[in-house]
C-alpha cells in the first residue's frame, strides 16, 4: 500500500484527479480524519472539505495516476 498527501482546489482539479483514478484497475481511497471516499467518485470527493490536505492510499501503479499525484502532492509520499 502506498500513500500520498494531496490538495485539490476546485472542480477542474477534482475532475482531473477522478479521471486519472478511474483509469486504474486497483482500489484508491481518499480520506481525512474518519471520512473515507472512493477516489473514483467525483461526488464523493466534492462532498469532502477541499480546504484540507487529503490522504490517498492505493495499491498499484499507473503512470498517468502517478503524474497526477505528483501534480497535486503536498510533498509527502510513502511507499
Amino acid at each position: 500500500m502506498e500513500s500520498a498527501k494531496i490538495r485539490l482546489h476546485g472542480l477542474s482539479e477534482v475532475k482531473e484527479f477522478v479521471n486519472a483514478a478511474s483509469k486504474c484497475d486497483f482500489d484508491i481511497d481518499i480520506y481525512y480524519n474518519r471520512v473515507i471516499i472512493d477516489a473514483k467518485s467525483i461526488l464523493g470527493i466534492l462532498s469532502m472539505d477541499l480546504s484540507r490536505e487529503l490522504n490517498v492510499d492505493y495499491a498499484g501503479y499507473n503512470e498517468e495516476f502517478e503524474a497526477v499525484l505528483d501534480k497535486f502532492s503536498t510533498g509527502s509520499r510513502v511507499a
